[in-house]
């Protein structure tokens, strides 16, 4: 338990001292952790170690960690009888927003030079500069320059600046120039006599447009005049060729009327030549439509029938003569039962018939033959009593009388 609380202790005790040591840089500054040596790229050796963006441990007993703010610092500048070239005071009124460089190997010098300062401090030390630079460019410049061209100027004025600034760790981001002005005035001559160039270059344009606009008017009447008289002129030409045109054009109109109405009337004879050969041809395939037509497909149709008859006549011929062959044969090989075989056969779908038709009939004779199943003549004499006593004909009065006739 002793053991458990030591570990506790331990690792509290552990994870406080991380977090003591422990800096994280946030992306508007940069950490230094002075007491560590380290050589730069340039090979000058220096006792820190800088943290940008990021996070890192601070040794214990051996660094210590200041922080360096990168936001920027806005500085109003104001220039009161500044000498321009020329000598006439001018007055400059401005904005700059500065910071301190966040890139090597300017931030060594900010460090250098301005860690642990008050941002107070810095905004001084940049705008005394700021204003020195600006006194040092308006004394290259003529007012004229200065008023006219302020993006030269500017341009001038950072030039000028970046070195000084640089030396200082710090990075000029943007300059405006607001106002420009002078005590004596003399801009506003210069702004007068300006004007006064203007309205005097105005008005000899106006005067010389005037003059031109007169001069292009007269020569436009000019050309107008003769632009109407040469059209006169060409009106006139133009009516006598279309004089003479007409009279030529009036004979040829003749002649090409005379000759378009042969030609209309030989095309009409031509037309009605075609006209009457297709009523000709519109008559033959109506009638050849209407008679020939029908007459051959009836005709075609007959033929057709008449084969189908004589196709079927002839099937039905050849099937009865083999079926009289059949029976022929059948009749020779029966013997002197043929006949009664036939008969029988004959009236075997007969007696069918006729039994179908008699619902119920009551027997008043019965014969019994002796013999055996097989014998035929006892079966056949069964058969006759059976049709006497259900039809009432007596088939073998019919047999004997007729037995020695020859098959149908």
């Amino acid at each position: 338990m002793e053991l458990l609380v030591i570990l506790v202790i331990a690792v509290i005790t552990l994870a406080f001292t991380i977090k003591n040591l422990y800096y994280i840089c946030q992306p508007n500054e940069v950490l230094i952790f002075a007491g560590s040596s380290r050589r730069l790229a340039n090979g000058q050796r220096v006792g820190y170690r800088l943290v940008k963006g990021g996070s890192s441990l601070r040794m214990p007993l051996m660094e210590r960690v200041l922080r360096m703010d990168l936001t920027n610092l806005i500085i109003d500048l104001r220039v009161v009888n500044a000498y321009s070239k020329g000598g006439i005071p001018l007055n400059v009124e401005g904005v700059a927003n500065i910071k301190i460089a966040g890139e090597e190997p300017i931030i060594h010098n900010a460090i250098e030079r301005l860690l642990g300062k008050q941002q107070a401090d810095i905004k001084r030390l940049a705008k005394e500069t700021l204003e020195g630079n600006l006194r040092g460019v308006l004394a290259s410049l003529t007012p004229e320059q200065v008023n006219q061209d302020k993006v030269a100027f500017v341009r001038s004025l950072l030039e000028e600046a970046e070195e000084d600034l640089n030396k200082l760790g710090l990075v000029l981001d943007t300059l405006q120039i607001q106002t420009i002005s002078d005590d004596v005035k003399y801009l506003d001559s210069i702004g007068r006599k300006q004007r006064a160039d203007l309205l005097r270059d105005s008005r000899i344009g106006e005067a010389q447009a005037q003059a031109e606009a007169a001069i292009q008017a007269a020569e436009n009447a000019k050309l107008t005049v003769l632009a109407q008289i040469n059209s006169e002129v060409e009106i006139a030409r133009a009516e006598a060729q279309r004089r003479i045109l007409d009279a030529t054009t009036r004979r040829q109109a003749l002649v090409a009327e005379v000759e378009a109405e042969i030609g209309a009337r030989l095309i009409r004879a031509q037309a009605d030549l075609a006209v009457q050969e297709a009523r000709i041809n519109q008559a033959r395939q109506q009638l050849k439509a209407d008679v020939v037509a029908p007459a051959e497909a009836d005709c075609l149709r007959r033929v057709e029938e008449a084969r189908a008859q004589a196709a079927e006549i002839l099937e039905e011929g050849k099937a009865l003569v083999e079926g009289l062959q059949a029976l022929v044969t059948s009749w020779q090989a029966a013997g002197p039962n043929a006949r009664q075989i036939f008969l029988l056969q004959k009236l075997e779908p007969l007696l069918k018939t006729l039994a179908a038709t008699v619902p119920e009939v009551q027997v008043e004779q019965a014969t019994v033959l002796a013999g055996g199943e097989g014998n035929l003549a006892t079966q056949l004499a069964v058969f006759l009593e059976q049709v006497q006593a259900t039809a009432g004909i007596d088939l073998k009065r019919y047999l004997a009388g007729g037995a020695s006739a020859s098959p149908p």
